[in-house]
């Protein structure tokens, strides 16, 4: 359950997503100037090439409340947004380290994010006073997996270093090292006790317990689906980009770069169920055409769960919001690697480019979605024409 987000001091009441009010989500508020144009090129300044289009926010993130929402974008900025009124708060500047992957720790006053250039240092910065807390060193390449522990202040990071390391928000120094055969991304699952490394080339995802990191995953999942067999042979691979579990523990979601994103068991690794209907964002643009070997391109924040569980969202790169509903997901059973496709139950226009970066708001009903620009999505709760005529009928005794 999520009550409505609002804009007045009003009392906020609770609702029930279902499939026909996630149907209803519209677009109520779109920030075009959300991303810095490219500056035109002179001198001193390399122009960008056409075929990157115009500048996108890369990552967002809401605070634990839900009440603030930050976006990071190549123009080297995170802007800060106030969830309840849609207004900006502040605009900060990283043109020195670049920003990447923003992360709300646990006050709303703070983040931490990777860096895009300089070094391959995290950053844990004071939105309240625009400074840098504390560095994070030890990586050697590029951060591309970052997530906050959800009931302390630990968090982990994934590079393309080839390893997973363990910090702590009090400290600079990492206090735990993964090294692992290719470029991993990492998720925390809700209780905090348990996470997940995902290991592209291989197909394979680790779940460790938290205690005991050291030792060898007490899982290990084949993420190995047999019909892409159907469409091409060899089956292309599955390059995954993002992981997430459920709020209630059940499952994992697999974001990934191709036109599937994948539903786990988070127990015993049975592949449930195979999401179809969007056009993955392996590339930028629906006019280029897609590499042979399957690459990351601009996914890794198009996908994400509701706050109960019940349903999916997704980005697309024809900007539309895709919506799966997994109330009635099989029981977890050894599928062979032949999942049951699910179709979204809507895909909504609204959005203006690729929508490469999509949440669902952990306290209100509203997703926050993000490419060239960024919008904010509510419920339209006014009642259907349609709706509205059956329901006099039935008071009047007529059959509908």
């Amino acid at each position: 359950m999520a009550p409505t987000a609002s804009t007045s001091n009003a009392p906020q009441t609770t609702l029930n997503l279902s499939n026909n009010l996630m149907a209803k989500l519209k677009p109520a508020r779109i920030y075009k100037g959300a991303v810095d144009a490219v500056p035109a090129p002179t001198a001193g300044f390399q122009p960008r090439p056409p075929q990157q289009g115009p500048r996108h926010i890369t990552g967002i993130s809401f605070d634990d409340r839900g009440d603030q929402l930050i976006t990071a974008a190549e123009d080297e900025t995170f802007r800060l947004y106030n969830c309840k009124s849609g207004k900006p708060l502040k605009t900060l500047f990283s043109k020195k380290y670049g920003v990447d992957i923003p992360r709300f720790t646990h006050k709303n006053t703070a983040i931490i994010h990777a860096s895009t250039k300089e070094d391959d240092t995290i950053r844990y910065h004071s939105l309240h006073d625009n400074k840098y807390l504390q560095y994070f060193k030890g990586h050697k390449a590029r951060v591309i997996s970052l997530e906050m522990s959800p009931v302390d202040d630990g968090f982990m990071s994934g590079s393309l270093d080839k390893t997973v390391r363990l910090w702590d928000l009090r400290g600079p120094s990492c206090r735990g090292l993964l090294a692992l055969p290719a470029a991993p991304i990492i998720a925390y699952d809700y209780s905090g006790l348990v996470f997940a490394v995902g290991v592209n080339q291989y197909s394979r995802i680790l779940l460790y317990d938290m205690a005991n990191y050291d030792k060898a995953p007490f899982l290990t999942i084949a993420l190995e689906d047999e019909t892409l067999k159907l469409v091409s042979y060899p089956p292309r691979p599955i390059f995954m980009t993002s992981m997430s579990f459920s709020t209630n523990g059940k499952y994992l979601l697999v974001g990934c770069s191709g036109d599937a994103h994948y539903i786990l068991d988070a127990f015993e690794g049975y592949l449930l169920a195979k999401l179809q209907g969007h056009v993955g964002l392996e590339r930028r643009s629906t006019t280029t055409q897609p590499s042979i070997e399957p690459t990351k391109g601009c996914s890794g924040e198009e996908v994400s769960w509701t706050p109960d569980s019940k349903y999916v969202v997704s980005g697309s790169l024809d900007g539309k919001i895709h919506i799966w509903d997994l109330t009635k997901l099989p029981p977890p059973v050894d599928t062979r690697g032949r999942p049951p496709a699910l179709r979204p139950i809507a895909s909504l226009d609204g959005h203006p480019g690729p929508s490469r970066c999509v949440k669902f708001n952990p306290r209100f009903a509203m997703v926050c979605s993000a490419g060239a620009e960024l919008a904010f999505w509510l419920p339209d709760t006014s009642a259907d024409v349609d709706e509205t005529a059956r329901e006099m009928l039935k008071r009047k005794g007529h059959p509908t």
